[in-house]
């Protein structure tokens, strides 16, 4: 959920400019889009299963190797599925397990264009890289669902982003260079950091043969509906509601003339389409948020019946009893509002997770893993170590 105001738009925009558009100008789109299996080689895989290797084309840190990734995971409604995602690894020979984070990202858009892996730099994107590498840890970062294959994206859809997590990991320790080990945290900001809070509440059971450390997560999306509700009269809350919709509308099979205006669908659907990775692509978005009417939909989501279900069904609960949980939250978030946050952490207490809270006074919502990632690569380094997990509960 990673929308903002224009103001904050335009800084990132200088930010990724200086990134991202020598690669772009240079390598184009990187990967490629062979992505498609026969019914019975998906079917007849185990989960974490590697179907495609590539390499990555850019941005891979001296000392690391990295390869894109096609595997096998399962989506919520226990459809075996096809997803992309990177692995980045150190590249000198390793006779013992390595210890593994999970990057789970924001968002980048709702349609398959929009993978992370399908740009030059991607490891640019991974909140923390360098503190990451510097540690020798091994790093995948799953697209999740449906960005970077044909499958519809389900968006915020709990049990899909912690599966598509989980399976990265699975999918790591297939190859033998990489040397994954057993042991692994989730890091993830915003729509990643729900997905990371939904890691922590799957693991156990989806991966009983993997062994979680700790859940990070920046500025997650948490209280679905309130969230909603704080951010549809913001230009960042219609982006974010065009792509719920467009996404929901054809996971779940609501049909979107229930909830858009008949006149309001072409500026809608383009706007839903848009991908928020690359200047250009921002540039599109802003344009595309302007041209369409501020009172684009029939319903207000939040209280109708198939959409609240599904916000309510999404909204992440407690996760296990003593699961270390570290919260990194901006004080000046307008998107991911600190007292929204506040509440999802005294859930956490209630069920006697042991939460670290991680304040950053003034930090807005789109630079919530940025500054938060120093804070929280270290704390997943204490979790590995053995460390006592503090709370302030």
């Amino acid at each position: 959920m990673p929308l903002c105001r224009a103001p904050s738009r335009w800084a990132l925009i200088l930010l990724k400019s200086a990134v991202l558009c020598l690669g772009l100008a240079t390598h184009g789109w990187a990967a490629s889009d062979d992505t498609d299996l026969a019914p019975a080689e998906l079917s007849g895989a185990k989960p974490g299963t590697i179907f495609r290797i590539w390499p990555l084309e850019g941005g891979v840190l001296a000392g690391y190797k990295g390869y894109r990734v096609l595997y096998r995971s399962t989506d919520f409604n226990d459809r075996p599925v096809a997803v992309t995602g990177a692995v980045i690894f150190p590249s000198a020979h390793s006779d013992k397990p390595r210890d593994v984070v999970a990057w789970a990202h924001p968002t980048t858009g709702v349609v398959s264009k929009c993978a992370p892996t399908l740009i030059p730099d991607i490891a640019g994107t991974i909140m923390g890289i360098d503190d990451l590498t510097d540690a020798g840890y091994v790093i995948v970062a799953t697209d999740y669902v449906g960005l970077g294959t044909k499958d519809h994206h389900p968006y915020l859809v709990g049990a899909s982003a912690a599966r598509s997590v989980l399976d990265s990991v699975r999918a790591a320790r297939q190859l033998k260079d990489v040397a994954a080990g057993h042991r692994f945290a989730v890091w993830g900001h915003s729509q990643g950091g729900h997905a990371a809070l939904f890691t922590g509440i799957e693991a156990s059971r989806y991966t009983p043969e993997l062994k979680l450390v700790g859940v990070a997560a920046a500025a997650p999306a948490t209280n679905l509906i309130e969230l909603f509700k704080a951010d549809r009269d913001t230009s960042s809350g219609r982006s974010l509601t065009a792509m719920t919709v467009l996404s929901w509308s054809r996971v779940f099979g609501i049909p979107m003339q229930e909830m858009v205006k008949e006149a309001s669908i072409p500026h809608f659907e383009a706007l839903a389409s848009d991908c928020v990775e690359t200047p250009s692509q921002f540039g599109k978005e802003s344009r595309d948020e302007k041209a369409l009417d501020r009172s684009f939909l029939k319903v207000d989501p939040v209280t109708f019946g198939p959409v609240k279900a599904i916000m309510e069904q999404n909204s992440p609960g407690a996760l296990p009893a003593g699961t270390p949980v570290f919260i990194a939250q901006g004080t000046a978030d307008d998107l991911v509002r600190p007292a929204i946050t506040q509440g999802y952490v005294s859930t956490l207490c209630h069920g006697r997770a042991r939460v670290k809270m991680h304040a950053m006074p003034g930090v807005g919502h789109f630079w919530a893993g940025r500054d938060g990632a120093g804070a929280a690569v270290q704390w997943i380094g204490q979790r590995f170590a053995g460390q006592a997990p503090p709370s302030d509960c």
